[in-house]
């Protein structure tokens, strides 16, 4: 994101320090500096990169993004019931503002890897169709597969109940008697566990392993580990 002369009071509110009003506080009490030095004004306007707080640099001023491995029991909407993703993450970045957001979702039962971020305009680049950003899947399925799900996933025929267009076509390699990799181009609700439904088979495990060319197990992440990545260098990992 690019930088912008902000009031102290809204950069502080906005990276969720805490209220507007407890700025002039913390500026009194000589915690907060601009450039080394006390502002006169919580109204004074500053550019993030230059406050600091007790020393120390604000939390990364302009953006937030996190590459994730998310574990299985999360949920990624504030909205769902159960243990929600960003308890992984320190309580502060739940302030913020624009909010964190997953860059699409898996559901509780899924593990994997998923991009969260408060720049909206790398989340839309993610999830538009005209970008391609393909996404691969471990699945182990309750019955061993027949061989013949390879053909039928690549076709571009296959329909979905409830789904009024053909999925797009999809990349399957079996990996084992009831395991596979598969590598989609889109992202329906739930299409991984639909896909292998219309196929006569049960999805019993799912792990997102890659987002493009990101790789889960190149990144070394352990379930709820993450690292944050500037924007531009995130584009760069998954071309």
């Amino acid at each position: 994101m690019a930088q912008k002369l902000e009031r102290l009071e809204k950069i502080m509110s906005r990276l969720g320090y805490g209220a507007r009003r407890d700025v002039p506080h913390w500026i009194r009490e000589g915690w907060l500096t601009v450039k080394g030095e006390r502002p006169k004004s919580a109204a004074v306007k500053v550019y993030a990169a230059d406050v600091e707080l007790d020393g120390q640099p604000l939390d990364h001023p302009d953006g937030l993004t996190i590459i994730y491995h998310k574990p299985l029991g999360t949920v990624c909407s504030r909205k769902e019931e159960g243990r929600i993703i960003y308890e992984d993450f320190p309580e502060r970045w739940l302030g913020r503002s624009p909010a964190l957001s997953s860059v699409g979702r898996l559901d509780k039962d899924t593990s994997g890897l998923l991009i969260v971020t408060d720049d909206g305009q790398l989340n839309h680049y993610l999830t538009s169709p005209k970008h391609g950003i393909s996404k691969t899947y471990a699945v182990t399925l309750d019955k061993p597969l027949t061989g013949t799900e390879v053909a039928s996933f690549a076709a571009g025929t296959l329909m979905l109940e409830a789904d009024d267009k053909p999925c797009l076509p999809a990349e399957l390699s079996i990996t084992g008697e009831n395991t596979a990799s598969l590598v989609l181009h889109e992202g329906r609700y739930h299409q991984v566990r639909r896909m292998f439904a219309a196929m006569g088979n049960h999805v019993t495990a799912l792990e997102r392993t890659h987002v493009g060319g990101l790789s889960l197990e190149a990144l070394n992440l352990k379930q709820s580990e993450y690292q944050t990545v500037a924007s531009e260098t995130l584009k760069q990992m998954i071309v």
